[in-house]
């Protein structure tokens, strides 16, 4: 069988008399030679070989390929672009896990879409670009349907797009008994994101706003700002985007001036040791949102998974557990199919989940993963503690 070249995808993974019928590939940034890249690619073959490397009736074969270079760890474009143009010219290939970054799949997508007896399907454990599948706060012009020339969907992720946090913060701050959130952005495309599935959720739970604003990434003083929001007399602050150098003093700020009103952060704010030892006390009773599952939660695969390849992260975005349900999810799709690239990719778009790694879940017609589970922390005397973990479903946020 034709396989793909050694100089960016690793050889075959295969148990068998013959060669496979179809390969999966992963497409991962291998150069960036991270504990949870290698992981990922070890829970893909686990999961492979407790199936036997089958499909229904067909045979699978695995090969890891890399989107990565020395210079660009995180994914280069011309290669992921070039990685793409294989994998559709490939026969053989018959659906792909990854990419590692979003902006790779943004360049990968329309060429898979465009592909022979396609568009050949691609499944992220790790893509949070909400533009990927729906238009939100902080998308580019023509998101998502450029990514689709053929007007068939063909990308589904398990991960919850970057504006469900913002959902599940507006979820949060229901739950306490807020009536007054006042949003604040940092006018960047990802903390746009997140406050416009704020807004969207909170128009859903019928949590009304106190008002909104953006803070500037070079900013240093915020004493206006934080008087602006005073003004609102808000019970809540939601603080969207990633933290800025000077927004230690913006929570400060906050808190002198509406010192009652509870603080909401997305994972732009994270690690919380960092945010506790630039604040200090102020940090106190803030919490935190952060797409994933904590191990504890996920289901019996993934902890046998965690014993299996440790627990290195408290939360899992991506991670070994997370690939392993992609690779379940595409297993699934396959044996269901009529072994054409349409048909595997109709059939992933319409699985429902029951008992799986990451519970039960299936994906609405965007191809986001619904509901979406992101872990809620707070910081209490100057540590990060659980919360809890709301499923966001998708209708909140679209």
């Amino acid at each position: 069988m034709r396989t793909l070249p050694p100089s960016f995808c690793s050889t075959v993974s295969f148990t068998g008399p013959s060669s496979p019928d179809y390969l999966i590939v992963s497409d991962l940034a291998e150069q960036n030679r991270s504990a949870i890249v290698l992981r990922m690619v070890a829970a893909i073959k686990f999961v492979l070989a407790q199936h036997h490397f089958k499909a229904g009736r067909y045979s699978i074969g695995y090969q890891s390929c890399d989107d990565s270079t020395p210079r660009s760890r995180a994914g280069d474009f011309a290669k992921c672009a070039a990685n793409a143009k294989a994998y559709a010219a490939d026969p053989n290939v018959i659906g792909v896990i990854g990419a590692w970054n979003s902006t790779c799949s943004s360049v990968e997508l329309p060429i898979l879409g465009r592909a022979p007896s396609g568009p050949l399907a691609l499944i992220s454990p790790t893509n949070t670009a909400p533009g990927l599948t729906h238009a939100s706060g902080g998308s580019a012009p023509g998101e998502p349907g450029r990514y689709y020339p053929s007007g068939k969907r063909n990308f589904v992720r398990l991960v919850g797009p970057d504006d469900f946090q913002g959902a599940a913060a507006a979820e949060r701050a229901a739950q306490l008994g807020l009536h007054r959130v006042f949003v604040l952005d940092d006018a960047e495309p990802y903390g746009l994101d997140v406050a416009g599935g704020f807004k969207r959720a909170a128009r859903h739970l019928r949590l009304p706003l106190a008002g909104s604003a953006s803070w500037n990434v070079s900013q240093t003083t915020f004493g206006a700002l934080a008087n602006r929001v005073a003004r609102a007399h808000p019970d809540g602050v939601l603080l969207a985007g990633f933290a800025c150098p000077g927004c230690a003093a913006l929570i400060k700020a906050l808190r002198v001036r509406v010192p009652s009103a509870r603080l909401f952060a997305d994972d732009g704010f994270q690690p919380a040791d960092a945010l506790v030892q630039a604040i200090g006390a102020g940090t106190d009773g803030i919490f935190l949102t952060q797409p994933g599952l904590p191990p504890d939660r996920f289901g019996a695969l993934g902890q046998e998974l965690q014993r299996k390849f440790g627990k290195t992260f408290i939360i899992e975005a991506g991670g070994a557990p997370v690939a392993a349900q992609a690779a379940e999810a595409l297993l699934d799709a396959i044996a269901h199919s009529d072994g054409t690239r349409s048909s595997v990719t109709t059939h992933l778009l319409a699985d429902r989940v029951h008992g799986g790694i990451l519970g039960d879940f299936s994906f609405d017609r965007y191809g986001d993963m619904t509901p979406s589970p992101i872990t809620v922390t707070r910081i209490e005397h100057g540590r990060e503690v659980a919360d809890r973990v709301i499923f966001v479903p998708s209708r909140l946020v679209h």
